[in-house]
């Protein structure tokens, strides 16, 4: 629905075992259970990815859920079979330092090259801030605008000043720089 809405979102990831997020989840929610949303925009906390959707739809769309999205459990197998090939890949926590800033990552759903440096910023739980920029979103005409390109993923670091293209040479810098 992010993708669908053109939406901005800081997460705060939270893969299996990891020591900072999920713990504040639960200290948040009261339950230890994923996703969890917190608007900051409305205060609004909510579990449940359909409810997530919902709410997203009705307060930053027009209300529509596209129906690829509201299929309930149907949604929920799609998904994790979209997910089989990549072996639980940002599921499982790797230790990493905590970035003092969030990193800035602009990518699209749709694409591998960006699930796969998502993945690496989810499994070493590194607050990053999404700019959503699928297909038709007017953020790939600013992006063409300010770097004469346009190519996803691309990530900013503003903890070490990296501006850097390419999921694998994106990869590789999380790592080294992050990985504990």
């Amino acid at each position: 629905m992010v993708s669908v809405l053109d939406l901005d979102v800081l997460y705060y990831p939270c893969p299996k075992g990891s020591p900072t997020f999920r713990p504040k989840v639960l200290e948040m929610g009261g339950k230890r259970q994923f996703p969890y949303m917190v608007d900051p925009n409305t205060g609004v906390a909510m579990y449940e990815s359909d409810d997530i959707i919902n709410y997203l739809a009705k307060t930053y769309g027009d209300g529509s859920v596209p129906i690829m999205l509201k299929l309930g459990l149907l949604t929920t197998i799609t998904a994790g079979l979209a997910l089989s090939g990549r072996s639980g890949k940002g599921s499982s926590y790797t230790p990493a330092k905590l970035p003092s800033q969030p990193i800035e990552i602009w990518a699209y759903e749709g694409s591998p090259f960006c699930k796969i440096a998502r993945e690496t910023l989810v499994e070493l739980e590194l607050p990053h801030l999404l700019h959503s920029c699928a297909r038709g979103s007017p953020k790939r005409q600013d992006f063409f605008k300010k770097y004469g390109l346009f190519q996803a993923p691309y990530i900013e670091d503003p903890n070490t000043g990296v501006k850097m293209f390419e999921s694998a040479d994106i990869v590789e810098y999380l790592r080294a720089t992050y990985a504990a």
